[in-house]
C-alpha cells in the first residue's frame, strides 16, 4: 500500500481510485454470536467496493485473512436441497461429458460437507476434497471423501503433484470470489491439473449483481467480483485458456467457466465463450462510468425495504426472517434493520440455533418457530432459494401469511 493509502489491484497492481459501492461498516458475515458475546465488543470493517481501471476487477480490500474467516465456518452445503441437487446434476455431467472413471481423479477446492464429491463415489471414481474449516470437514469425511484440511494455493499443490496425484477435473463453486490471493490460488490450479485435465469454476456473475441490484452478496468474505472479460484476463496471464462458459440460474445468476492448459488441444473453445465476453463489452464491463450508477439503485433498494417494514410494523403486522445466510446480513446490517423491525429469523441449520446474527443481534430459531409464532410476513433473506422456501413453508397461508422478498426490489409473493 503507498502512502496516500490508496489500495491495490489484486490481479493488475494498479491503483484502485474508484468506488463501485460503499456499504459503511459491516461484522463478518458468518460470525454468529452465543448469547455469552452479545455484550462482547464485535468487531466491524469496512464493505467499501473499488473497481480497477486497468483490468475492471471488483474487489474489496482484504480487511481480515481468509484464515480468520474460514478455519471454523458456520455455512454447511448439504442445507440446502437444490444445491445438492445441482451439485449432482453436475456431476453426472462431468463424468458424460469428459470420460470420467476409475482412473480419473476428481478434486474439489473448499469442498464444504461433501455435498458434490459425495456423487462422485457410487461411479468408483477417486475424490480429493480440499477444505479449510475443519468443523465442516468433518462431516465430508463422514460421506466417505477424503479431504484434505488446508488452504488451497502453490505450496499445497506442488506437494499433491509430489505424491504423484493430477487432478482430471478441478471443480470450484463459489470460492475463486473467496480467495484473496487470486494470483497463487489460480498458479495452483494450474500445477495440480492433469495434462488435457479440465478446471470448472463457479461464481456470481458482476454482471447479474449490477442487473438485478445483488448489493446484498457482497461481504468480507467476497473479494472479487467477477466478468467473464476480467476471469479471462487472469486465466491468460497464468497459462491457462476458458474454453467454454455456461450461464446458471444459481445464486442470482453465476457463471460456470470451464478452463485447461493453454496449448491443450484436447478442448476447441466455444463460440459462447467470446459472445458472452462481446456481450460484456457492449453492456460496458471495460468503462469506467458502467460502474459509477450502481450506488443509487443500491440506496434506493434500502429506502424501499425500509419503507415497508416501518409501515408493517406501524399497521401491527409481525415480521419474521427465514434463512441466516451472509447475504442476509450484509442486507440488515446496511440498512440498520435491529428486532424493532424483524423480530427473529430461522434456519434449517442446527449450528445457528440459539445464536444471534452479528451486528444487529436477530435471534436464530428453528424453522418449527415459525408455525408457533405465525407471522404476518416471511421475508426471505436466501432470496435466490425464493421457490424451495415459498414451497416449503408455504403453509404460512393457512393463517393469511405473506412472503417477502428484498432483492431486486421489495417485492410480497402473492
Amino acid at each position: 500500500m503507498n502512502s496516500d493509502h490508496t489500495p491495490h489491484c489484486r490481479f493488475c497492481g494498479a491503483q484502485l481510485r474508484q468506488t463501485f459501492v460503499d456499504l459503511g461498516m459491516s461484522p463478518l458475515c458468518e460470525t454468529y454470536l452465543r448469547p455469552s458475546e452479545l455484550n462482547a465488543m464485535e468487531p466491524f470493517y469496512p464493505l467499501h467496493v473499488r473497481v480497477c481501471a486497468e483490468c475492471f476487477l471488483v474487489q474489496l480490500e482484504e480487511y481480515v485473512s481468509a484464515e480468520e474467516i474460514f478455519t471454523e465456518y458456520a455455512y454447511f452445503s448439504s442445507y440446502s436441497t437444490s444445491w445438492v441437487e445441482h451439485a449432482r446434476r453436475y456431476v453426472e455431467t462431468m463424468i458424460d461429458r469428459f470420460s470420467l472413471g476409475p482412473q480419473s481423479l476428481a478434486v474439489e477446492v473448499a469442498s464444504n460437507d461433501g455435498y458434490l464429491l459425495q456423487h462422485f463415489l457410487p461411479r468408483g471414481i477417486p475424490v480429493l476434497g480440499i477444505e479449510p474449516a475443519r468443523n465442516v470437514a468433518v462431516d465430508a469425511e463422514k460421506r466417505g471423501v477424503p479431504t484434505v484440511v488446508e488452504f488451497f494455493g502453490v505450496d499445497l499443490a506442488r506437494r499433491l503433484r509430489d505424491e504423484g496425484k493430477a487432478a482430471d477435473l478441478i471443480t470450484g463453486n463459489n470460492v475463486y470470489a473467496q480467495v484473496p490471493d487470486l494470483k497463487d490460488f489460480t498458479q495452483a490450479m494450474k500445477i495440480l491439473l492433469a495434462e488435457d485435465g479440465v478446471i470448472t469454476l463457479e461464481f456470481p456473475h458482476l454482471q447479474q449483481l449490477m442487473a438485478q441490484n445483488q448489493f446484498d452478496t457482497i461481504y468480507h468474505e467476497h473479494f472479487s467480483y467477477f466478468s467473464l472479460f476480467t476471469t479471462q484476463k487472469i486465466f491468460e496471464h497464468h497459462g491457462l485458456r476458458i474454453f467454454d462458459v455456461e450461464e446458471l440460474r444459481s445464486h442470482g445468476g453465476s457463471l460456470r467457466v470451464f478452463g485447461c492448459h493453454q496449448d491443450s488441444d484436447h478442448h476447441r473453445t466455444r463460440d459462447r465463450v467470446m459472445e458472452l465476453i462481446d456481450r460484456e463489452l457492449a453492456a460496458g464491463v471495460d468503462r469506467l462510468e458502467s460502474y459509477g450508477r450502481f450506488s443509487d439503485q443500491v440506496m434506493q433498494t434500502k429506502r424501499r425495504l425500509l419503507d415497508f417494514l416501518i409501515r408493517a410494523r406501524d399497521e401491527g403486522k409481525s415480521v419474521a426472517g427465514y434463512g441466516a445466510p451472509g447475504k442476509g446480513n450484509t442486507l440488515l446490517n446496511y440498512c440498520g434493520i435491529r428486532q424493532d423491525l424483524l423480530d427473529y429469523t430461522v434456519d434449517r441449520n442446527p449450528y445457528k440455533h440459539g445464536r444471534y446474527l452479528p451486528g444487529t443481534h436477530i435471534p436464530i430459531f428453528d424453522v418449527d418457530h415459525i408455525r408457533e409464532t405465525r407471522p404476518d410476513y416471511l421475508l426471505i433473506l436466501p432470496w435466490n432459494l425464493r421457490d424451495e422456501i415459498v414451497a416449503q413453508t408455504s403453509y404460512i397461508h393457512d393463517w393469511g401469511g405473506e412472503h417477502v422478498v428484498p432483492i431486486p426490489a421489495v417485492e410480497v409473493i402473492s
